[in-house]
């Protein structure tokens, strides 16, 4: 599992130009099942998408599609973790 952290380097009125197509692409990997989570930071200095594939390389490939990393709008820190302990209903995302 990958939590995929983006900060914006862009001021967000120069992101929210971008957020239509962002939001496609998120949508896109929701319905293909590797993006699990996804939202807005608090503050909006970015956002936050919890994802399950096979591999960190084929994230790394997935995440060029997105239209805020074509545009350099944001920066994207990939982390891997195991999740080994879940809260009630969220059993089936431990590894």
């Amino acid at each position: 599992m990958f939590i995929i952290a983006l900060t914006y380097k862009v001021p967000v009125s120069e992101a929210d130009k971008h957020l239509q197509a962002h939001i496609l692409f998120i949508e896109k990997y929701f319905a293909e099942g590797v993006f699990l989570l996804s939202g807005k930071k608090v503050p909006r200095t970015g956002g936050i998408i919890l994802a399950q594939c096979d591999s960190r390389e084929k994230l790394e490939i997935l995440i060029r599609e997105d239209p805020f990393f074509d545009f350099g709008v944001a920066d994207f820190e990939i982390t891997e973790f195991h999740a080994t302990k879940a809260g009630n209903g969220l059993e089936n995302l431990l590894d």
